[in-house]
């Protein structure tokens, strides 16, 4: 894989009705999706866009993943942008779901047919964002301390992508590579024959144990809560499997934009776990039980609003989980208990042998919720309540500060000087995940209290959204939009009432990152809109139509 030479000069956009002259129209930062998404869109209206990235390469996610076993949990063939029917049909898929080699270089594929490469910096942190009030501009600041202008400011850093470290004493103190598992040595590891501790059990664990346990001496993980865990069920893509799917993209792409999730499933099947006999509901479960989320939308409606219904479904993916497992007792400790919480309170792992990795001699594990808590990190290993376990390796796989940790991880200041992350010390306030009250001329693509779903429609429909207020901007001669307070407030208390009407809620129970309960630093909030994401992005279409209600725009010269 070859990374492009992106070294080129600022382009001197002119503001317009008395606005600034600045460096770019547009300044993005992160180069995967969202990234090659405002490239394409907004390139297509005649702006100027330069995005920036930490990173050597682009792929957002998939750069900073290098784990081994990392893979996608959304099948290849709607993982991906689909604003050119041309690329949909260019670009073949290997297998279900790609590993990230393979989706970085679809992102690389993408970006030389679009010839994105020279709106794009790499190996460039931004360290400082600031709103210039009196230009009605941003400035933003770099490492190496350059300062480039934007008249509009945009977040495409993603959802779950800053690393959330534990507050674990002695980790400095470790003598071996001790890393969190999303910043795994990009230089490559050599943990053949080693002894590998993993902290945390969550979807990275469950991907990297199985290709781990195949050379380590060793691989144990160390696991607070047990998932309810869904087969991956991988599959390579057969010629014949390809051409359907080209034939079929635009019934693909449609299924993607009607789905709750965002996903290219059917429709929903129009009956109710608790309305259906038990010998019939154990035969639509085991039929449906093919690999992918597939199993949960498209069996019953009501799997996750009827608590009874979820507990029925929960207790046949136990039963699933178990029938895998050799060991008794270490079956139940990598299974869940129906009643401590619920389906897809905790977002569930797609499974690649994960389970079946305990079966061998090499990998163990180690409650360290309800039997031997971890105490200290030593110079060789981890010592829990009851014993010390020796390691060459430490992995932490303790998750990220979700939505919210990457806008909050340096200063991004208002027009007020505030922060977002003093402004979302106890609610993080947005409208509609994109647009924050106080932060003028400021977009966020997936940001908090957006949807959780197939991210590549996601972040398309926002971009959307971003692209179409921006034309309304340009054509009219607006310099600003200030997001209006009243509809932040609207929308949270939007969002915070469908949470409370879905088995969601009881997330904050067992730490899940989608309500921020995994962070000691901030109280369990409502970061999701669980209203569907097929109902999101017509309310984002209803906004645009309707000429953006929820800002107000301005004229400098007024």
């Amino acid at each position: 894989m070859t990374i492009k030479n992106t070294s080129i000069g600022k382009s001197q956009a002119t503001g317009k009705a008395g606005q600034s002259e600045v460096d770019y129209d547009v300044i993005g930062i992160g180069a995967g999706f969202a990234g090659l998404a405002l490239i394409h869109y907004l390139r297509d209206v005649g702006l100027t866009v330069r995005i920036f990235d930490q990173a050597s390469d682009i792929g957002g996610t998939w750069t900073w993943n290098r784990y081994p076993g990392a893979a996608t949990d959304s099948e290849s063939y709607y993982y991906c942008l689909t604003f050119s029917k041309e690329l949909l049909q260019e670009w073949t898929w290997t297998k279900r779901y790609p590993d990230r080699k393979e989706t970085q270089s679809y992102m690389h594929f993408v970006a030389d047919k679009c010839e994105m490469w020279p709106h794009i910096q790499l190996n460039t942190e931004i360290v400082d964002a600031q709103y210039l009030k009196d230009r009605g501009i941003w400035r933003v600041t770099t490492g190496a301390g350059d300062s480039f202008t934007c008249k509009y400011f945009i977040s495409g850093m993603g959802m779950i992508s800053q690393p959330l470290l534990p507050k674990i004493e002695g980790k400095d103190r470790f003598k071996g590579p001790i890393f969190h598992s999303s910043r795994w040595p990009q230089e490559g590891l050599d943990y053949a024959g080693k002894r590998i501790g993993i902290i945390g059990a969550g979807a990275s664990t469950v991907q990297m144990v199985p290709v781990l346990a195949e050379t380590a001496s060793s691989v144990t993980v160390f696991q607070r809560t047990p998932n309810y865990i869904l087969p991956a069920m991988q599959q390579p893509m057969t010629p014949e499997w390809a051409m359907e799917i080209k034939e079929n993209y635009d019934e693909i792409v449609a299924k993607c934009r009607g789905h709750a999730f965002g996903m290219a499933f059917n429709a929903p099947p129009g009956r109710n776990a608790v309305d259906t006999s038990e010998e019939e509901r154990q035969r639509i479960f085991e039929e449906n039980w093919t690999g992918s989320f597939r199993w949960v939308f498209e069996t019953f409606d009501d799997l996750l609003t009827n608590p009874e219904a979820n507990r029925l479904a929960s207790e046949f993916i136990i039963a699933k989980m178990k029938e895998r497992i050799e060991d008794p007792e270490t079956a139940e400790l990598l299974t869940p208990k129906a009643e401590d919480y619920p389906l897809f309170a905790k977002r569930p792992p797609l499974d690649h042998g994960y389970l079946e990795a305990f079966n061998r001699d090499n990998v163990h594990l180690v409650d360290i919720k309800n039997r031997e808590p971890i105490t200290e990190i030593t110079e060789t290993g981890i010592r829990t309540t009851d014993s010390h376990y020796d390691f060459d390796i430490i992995v932490l796989a303790t998750g990220f500060e979700a939505y919210t940790g990457a806008l909050e991880a340096f200063p991004i200041r208002g027009s007020s000087g505030q922060t977002l992350r003093e402004k979302w010390q106890t609610v993080s306030e947005c409208i509609m995940g994109v647009c924050v009250a106080d932060f003028p001329n400021m977009f966020i693509i997936t940001g908090p209290q957006a949807p959780f779903a197939n991210l590549p429609t996601s972040i398309e429909q926002n971009v959307i959204w971003i692209t179409r207020c921006i034309e309304k901007m340009e054509r009219e001669e607006f310099d600003i939009f200030n997001p209006r307070e009243e509809a932040a407030l609207a929308w949270t208390a939007q969002t915070a009432d469908i949470h409370r009407q879905t088995l969601m809620a009881e997330g904050d129970k067992v730490n899940s990152w989608m309500m921020g309960a995994n962070r000691e630093d901030k109280a369990p909030r409502v970061l999701v809109y669980f209203g569907g994401a097929n109902v999101y992005y017509d309310i984002l279409d209803q906004s645009a139509d309707a000429g953006f209600p929820e800002l107000e725009f301005k004229r400098i010269a007024e």
